[in-house]
């Protein structure tokens, strides 16, 4: 898969997240361009990991972005902070709000459309 279409749709899965985010009163995430490293290096991986397996469901989606954040040291807290490496979606997937679940579904979908994957 070329990388250039791949960052592509990370940047488009960027974007349909962060207005989705501000639709639930969530302002806390930057545009792709404003965005930090950690934060695009997050939404590329994840554009791999469907590549690799896409007919994952949407929560192998959110249990990747788990695995990542675990291994930086970020942990649970009540609100995301990358200073304190907390975010309060450091959970199973299970336990995640339906708000927050629709988050990978919407991840992938868009992924998915802009690679032309079915």
């Amino acid at each position: 898969m070329n990388f250039e279409k791949m960052l592509k749709a990370a940047k488009a899965a960027h974007e349909v997240n962060r207005v989705y985010c501000l639709s639930l009163g969530d302002t806390s995430q930057p545009t792709w361009e404003n965005a930090p490293t950690w934060q695009t290096d997050s939404a590329i991986h994840g554009v791999e990991a469907i590549v690799q397996n896409p007919n994952q469901p949407p929560s192998a989606s959110h249990d990747n972005w788990l695995a990542e954040k675990q291994a930086a040291g970020w942990k649970c807290g009540p609100v995301k902070d990358p200073d304190k490496k907390e975010h309060p979606c450091i959970v199973p997937y299970d336990d995640l709000p339906v708000d927050q679940r629709m988050k990978d579904t919407i991840f992938l979908a868009v992924v998915k459309g802009v690679l032309g994957i079915e």
